[in-house]
């Protein structure tokens, strides 16, 4: 049982390490994808690969450290919309900041670590032969944490800060639903593809290592 956290404790503060490593290093956390002008972000990766394998509170964890590295990134380097990420970024001139910044930095974030397991144990669970379905799991299981992250986000910008994302974009209040579909639709299924393919790769080959069973 010792062995089993410590192993644990390591793990979680691998994992950890590698979000932070991604979220600070330049085009590794988010990769520009110039022909289509936008970014896929790859940071919520290790957030559901410590979901499947060290179940939610562990990916409910990592998922809170992929919403702090948000923040302190919205904050240090602020962007025309950082004040959907940041309490401590104006809306607008004499705005000031809003406090539901930190649901939007927070709340998806920590659910994409709480999702993918849960995903994955009810297709297991309802499986006949968990050995040929555990990749079908784990792709729709990456698919769902990154879905997860993106709608959430993007439905929340929309909720809490539609008029003013509007003005900071240049858009129309009207235009606003049209750019978060757009989103969702591109960048989220860029995304999803791309963490479910590496996600699934990785703990597919951890579970071969048979390194959770030893534990």
């Amino acid at each position: 049982m010792k062995k089993a956290k410590i192993l644990k404790t390591v793990q979680l503060s691998l994992l950890s390490a590698i979000i932070v490593i991604l979220a600070f290093v330049p085009n590794l956390g988010y990769i520009k994808i110039p022909v289509l002008a936008i970014q896929a972000t790859t940071v919520h990766i290790p957030v559901i690969i410590g979901s499947i394998l060290l179940g939610p509170v562990s990916g409910g964890i990592l998922g809170g450290i992929f919403g702090l590295t948000s923040l302190l990134n919205n904050t240090m380097q602020p962007g025309i919309t950082s004040f959907c990420f940041s309490p401590f970024i104006e809306m607008g001139a004499g705005l000031g900041g809003s406090p539901l910044a930190l649901v939007v930095c927070f709340v998806p974030r920590i659910l994409c670590g709480v999702v993918p397991y849960y995903i994955f144990k009810l297709i297991q669970n309802h499986s006949k032969n968990e050995l040929k379905t555990r990749k079908f799991s784990l792709l729709l299981s990456g698919v769902a944490g990154s879905m997860t992250n993106t709608i959430l986000v993007m439905s929340m910008i929309y909720l809490f800060f539609g008029q003013q994302y509007a003005a900071a974009r240049g858009l129309a209040f009207e235009a606003v639903l049209g750019v978060v579909l757009s989103v969702v639709g591109i960048n989220g299924t860029i995304e999803a593809l791309i963490a479910a393919l590496i996600s699934s790769a990785i703990a597919t080959a951890i579970y071969r290592s048979k390194i959770l069973e030893r534990i």
